[in-house]
């Protein structure tokens, strides 16, 4: 498999022809991941139906609850775990070719191809508005019914929600060049990021993981914190202390035995990093599970 393909989730729709979907999750545990770190061509809306989330796109951390929708733009990571014990939400990915006819016209070319391209960008969270959620309630319904000319108002109900979007929640719209180096960008990290996911474990360091794609440590920095909005030592972090609080919540291990399996040699470093992030030591949250 090329490598840069390593993050990119593989997208089959149940109707090529028709390329949308929505699936539905639940979680029962706090903690949990809710999917890993990937990133895929389509939109996605992940609409919260109950519990709590915390969901990373991009750069922004997003703490989400019933009734919120986090936006996920084309081509940008994204990753979260949930933060309750009875998280349910909806996931309504769609590939916006859906929306394209076979020649352009003013709404193709102005809105819905630099949403594709991700030269046009949303904000990641939406709080507090009906017509949104109204929208996507109603896009669900449809296709989970199928009922005679769903399509139809499937796409009309998609128009509508780009309509809402344009309107209220852009949050950058790029030239087609930077739009394109993001993307180069993101496909030539995504090896890095995918060997940090597997071994977390390990000791890392910014020229190791540099000197994979023939960088200095300087424009490897850089870059990486152009792609992700965080440091390589916060970003490892993050995925270690992850992992850290599945493992204090769903086995025996003892905070020590969590720190080493994390790659925390220093129980009081890893106690201190886990604080940090987690808003309490990895003893209470043991204590607690």
């Amino acid at each position: 498999m090329d490598q840069r393909a390593m993050l990119l989730e593989p997208m089959d729709m149940p109707n090529p022809l028709f390329p949308i979907k929505v699936h539905r999750h639940a979680s029962r545990e706090q903690g949990l991941p809710m999917f890993p770190i990937h990133w895929h061509a389509h939109m996605e809306f992940l609409y919260i139906q109950a519990g709590e989330a915390e969901i990373t796109c991009g750069s922004e951390l997003y703490r989400a609850s019933a009734g919120d929708v986090v936006v996920v733009n084309s081509r940008e990571l994204h990753h979260g775990f949930s933060r309750s014990d009875n998280l349910k939400y909806d996931a309504l990915i769609v590939d916006l070719a859906l929306l394209m006819g076979p020649s352009s016209d003013t709404a193709s070319t102005r809105y819905i191809e630099r949403m594709a391209d991700n030269s046009m960008t949303f904000c990641g969270h939406i709080r507090g508005d009906k017509s949104v959620t109204s929208c996507l309630s109603a896009l669900i319904h449809e296709l989970d019914e199928k009922g005679y000319g769903y399509e139809l108002a499937v796409k009309s109900l998609l128009f509508q929600l780009a309509a809402l979007l344009v309107r209220d929640y852009v949050a950058a719209v790029r030239g087609a060049e930077d739009s394109r180096v993001l993307s180069s960008n993101l496909e030539r990290f995504a090896p890095v990021l995918s060997y940090i996911d597997e071994h977390y474990k390990d000791k890392l360091s910014v020229e190791g993981l540099a000197g994979q794609l023939g960088l200095s440590r300087f424009h490897f920095s850089r870059l990486f914190r152009s792609l992700t909005g965080r440091t390589v030592t916060d970003y490892v972090n993050i995925v270690r202390i992850g992992h850290a609080e599945l493992l204090l919540r769903s086995t025996s291990l003892s905070v020590s035995e969590v720190a080493d399996a994390t790659g925390y040699n220093d129980i009081y470093y890893f106690s201190k990093v886990f604080k940090r992030y987690i808003g309490t030591a990895p003893s209470t949250l043991r204590r607690g599970s």
